[in-house]
């Protein structure tokens, strides 16, 4: 079987869901051909779209700036299906797959991804037999490689991967801010796939462009290394310097972007032992900037008559500052899916006399439930 990492010797992928936009809001075409052209003359050939993006714009986009202007063998490209978005039965779904093919131009697609599995979204793929279409396609030809990119818990993550042992590859939500936050569970994720042989490709390296401008404390620990490197550049070269790595997404949106990434990525550097620690001192740093000081020691859950994850939540309340909110809504849904949730506290209280930090939890609870349950 080919490794599919073989097909993208350069770390870096064009991420094309943050596009630029002229005044009206329309995708800025001649800008996106530049950024397009930079990126391939720096070595680069993996272009990430989805159907979903932009509402067709981005895979427009990519036809205009990529397949009709560049020879095939130029570029590989990825784009997805989302089967609980843009569709209403079996056939709207698989639809998707077909008019893909005819915005993007690509004649095929290099990677393929079922988009966006999460524990609300899963079953629509096996009502509307997706994984055995997707599986067809690539028989025929028209994909070469194909996966799915993931928001949810690792124990779902190693079911999809014992249940699809076919799959080529995983697209994970990777950056320092997240590799220990049980919203998102990078490093447990990233841990799975690489146990089960399953390369990476690597989305919000930047956490969506939050990294790019960090909490005043993680700007001052990264500003002390002296480099003068960007904020963004700390984090796409942690997320580079994992092993197991097929690409790692940037969703850049200006040509000054483009540039500032191929500046770090070509040729690629990893972080050095003396950059790895200024990384765990901003990740401390993002831990200590939290307004509950749970240590998550869980004493409170194992009591819980409503078995609510009370540390992950805090946690995740914690780790709002400077996230939109949909974010923040999006990883409080994952620690509570198959679990309770902070509204389900009957307020009996045996947490609070467990908890050695003598946290008021079931006030804090209603507080977390007042942000994230909006």
């Amino acid at each position: 079987m080919e490794d599919v990492r073989v097909l993208n010797p350069f770390r870096l992928g064009f991420g094309l869901m943050r596009l630029p936009k002229n005044p009206d809001g329309t995708i800025d075409i001649p800008q996106v051909c530049e950024m397009a052209d930079h990126f391939i003359a720096a070595g680069g050939t993996y272009f990430d779209t989805a159907f979903v993006y932009d509402n067709g714009g981005s895979e427009a986009a990519f036809k205009a700036a990529v397949a009709d202007r560049y020879p095939r063998e130029a570029y590989t490209v990825c784009t997805k299906l989302h089967a609980a978005m843009q569709c209403t039965d079996e056939a709207s779904a698989k639809q998707q797959f077909k008019t893909s093919l005819e915005r993007t131009g690509a004649g095929y697609f290099d990677y393929y991804l079922l988009h966006a599995l999460q524990r609300s979204t899963v079953q629509k793929y096996n009502e509307y037999h997706i994984w055995d279409y997707i599986a067809e396609q690539k028989a025929k030809g028209l994909v070469r490689h194909y996966g799915f990119s993931f928001h949810a818990d690792p124990v779902l993550l190693e079911q999809l991967l014992k249940e699809h042992p076919e799959i080529d590859f995983v697209q994970l939500q990777i950056n320092y801010a997240d590799w220990d936050n049980p919203g998102v569970a990078s490093r447990r994720n990233w841990e799975l796939c690489r146990a089960y042989g399953k390369p990476v490709v690597i989305m919000e390296p930047v956490k969506g462009g939050i990294l790019a401008d960090p909490i005043p404390k993680v700007r001052e620990i990264l500003d002390s290394a002296g480099s003068g490197a960007s904020y963004a550049s700390w984090a796409l070269r942690f997320a580079a310097g994992l092993d197991n790595i097929l690409a790692v997404l940037s969703g850049m949106s200006s040509l000054a972007q483009m540039d500032d990434n191929l500046s770090h990525m070509r040729p690629f550097v990893p972080l050095d032992e003396k950059e790895m620690q200024l990384i765990a001192r901003a990740q401390k740093a993002l831990d200590a900037a939290k307004d509950i000081p749970c240590t998550a020691c869980h004493y409170c859950t194992k009591g819980c008559p409503a078995q609510i994850p009370i540390p992950e939540i805090f946690t995740v309340y914690n780790r709002r500052e400077g996230s939109p909110h949909f974010r923040t809504v999006r990883e409080y849904t994952i620690v509570t899916t198959d679990r309770g949730n902070a509204a389900d506290c009957i307020q009996c209280g045996q947490c609070e006399m467990v908890c050695p930090q003598h946290l008021p939890i079931i006030s804090l609870l209603k507080k977390c439930r007042e942000e994230m349950e909006k």
